[in-house]
């Protein structure tokens, strides 16, 4: 019986000391691998990561994004509903970042960071917003618009080319979005 405690206690012992060696290790991943796996993650994001740079007047512009495809989805009405706030994007929040202030759709915005959102209407102008909650990692589920720096309206055209992956793009006169066959110039100087 004696022996049997003494190798119950061993076993404990081991037990423990495993035990507590193995949590002062939670990870046997090396910050590089880590660092790999959340690259990897992102590249394989459904809707990639995309940015944009120009420079319009001497004002150096960047359009931050993740860019959705259509997938043969509706998109105008249906996947991003008529008259709700859309993150004009898709994860987080779209951002575009001013070096130097500037006149968008004829109001003056500060330099700095802002989201964009867009509010879609079927028939109507569309409304630019850019809010100054730039980081909401979850776009418009988190969008206040207390926060709204500026709200304009522009009218979109639609085209007969087909945009398979949306598109912002900073250029001559603005930032152009482009998604399935809709196309919008927000026009900044």
């Amino acid at each position: 019986m004696n022996d049997l405690r003494k190798l119950f206690f061993s076993l404990s012992v081991f037990s423990i000391c495993f035990g507590v060696f193995s949590c002062s290790n939670p990870s046997s991943k090396s910050n590089d691998t880590m660092i790999e796996d959340t690259a990897k993650e992102v590249k394989e994001r459904a809707s990639p990561l995309k940015s944009s740079s120009g420079n319009i007047g001497g004002k150096a512009i960047t359009v931050e994004y993740g860019a959705p495809s259509v997938k043969g989805r509706v998109i105008w009405g249906d996947l991003v509903p008529y008259g709700e706030v859309w993150r004009t994007g898709a994860n987080e929040a779209t951002n575009v970042t001013f070096e130097k202030d500037v006149v968008v759709e004829g109001e003056a915005v500060e330099a700095g960071r802002y989201s964009l959102f867009t509010i879609p209407r079927e028939n109507e102008p569309w409304t630019i917003i850019l809010n100054a909650d730039w980081d909401l990692e979850h776009g418009h589920f988190q969008y206040n618009e207390e926060n709204d720096v500026i709200r304009v309206d522009v009218s979109p055209t639609f085209v007969t080319d087909h945009q398979e992956i949306l598109s912002i793009e900073v250029v001559n006169e603005g930032i152009e979005i482009k998604w399935e066959k809709a196309k919008v110039l927000v026009n900044i100087e």
